[in-house]
């Protein structure tokens, strides 16, 4: 299975820094051995797409609405994603089930909105460093697994990625050791069967790239900080093993 780099902008970029990122990345691309996928914000998201056209690079977003249409302002449904350009969207991300109390259920029907829209959902799950601590970090992903992902996530008719991002590590400098993120990774794989890519997450960066992308069942890295870096993020792609 091909392993993806995908890079997270998360709340990054005016119209000008995103136009010479996009325009860095198809430049230095070339012929990478993964597959690429960066997701702007939603501002910038239709002009990173056109400047991608035609690249290596995909384009996905970082949210959406459960519901197609309808009296929901400020929000932005799956289609219109689509719309915009967007082959993939990133859903139940850390920050958005703390920041905006997103739960289970919620990611979930979001999955099912992005999937009927045509898009590829990036279901994300992860630890806080007190479940870690408690000894608790495989049930409390394995619930959020259970409740996030539709039934038949994954397999034909329902592409899919997961990312397990332990909390305590996005954004800090801190990563899990080699070993347990090939533990946590073995039992996602348990879970949601042998046709789902499982992406790493959570200080993703060149020096520790080649290492967490070797360990089995890493089918690639979502990139926060580093992805704001072409130079960075395009290190990180020439990591992936052949």
């Amino acid at each position: 299975m091909r392993r993806m780099v995908a890079g997270n902008w998360k709340m990054n970029m005016l119209a000008d820094g995103a136009a010479q990122l996009a325009g860095e990345l198809r430049r230095g691309a070339g012929e990478p051995g993964c597959e690429l996928l960066v997701c702007p914000p939603a501002t910038v998201l239709a002009a990173v797409a056109h400047a991608l056209l035609g690249s290596v690079c995909q384009v996905g977003a970082q949210d959406c609405h459960a519901e197609a249409s309808g009296a929901h302002t400020g929000d932005l449904a799956a289609p219109m994603l689509r719309d915009a350009g967007a082959t993939h969207v990133i859903l139940g991300h850390s920050e958005r089930r703390a920041n905006h109390g997103e739960t289970d259920a919620m990611v979930l029907a979001k999955v099912r909105a992005a999937t009927r829209a045509g898009l590829v959902p990036v279901v994300c799950v992860g630890e806080t460093l007190a479940e870690r601590e408690g000894g608790w970090a495989e049930s409390v992903v394995a619930g959020q697994l259970a409740g996030s992902l539709p039934h038949g996530f994954g397999q034909s008719g329902m592409a899919g990625l997961v990312a397990y991002e332990p909390v305590w590590a996005i954004g800090t400098g801190r990563t899990p050791t080699e070993a347990d993120i090939a533990a946590m990774h073995a039992a996602i794989r348990h879970r949601v069967g042998p046709s789902v890519r499982i992406l790493y997450g959570g200080s993703v960066k060149p020096g520790n790239a080649a290492a967490i992308l070797a360990l089995p069942e890493v089918g690639g890295a979502l990139v926060g900080g580093a992805s704001l870096d072409a130079r960075s993020f395009l290190a990180i792609a020439a990591a992936c093993p052949a």
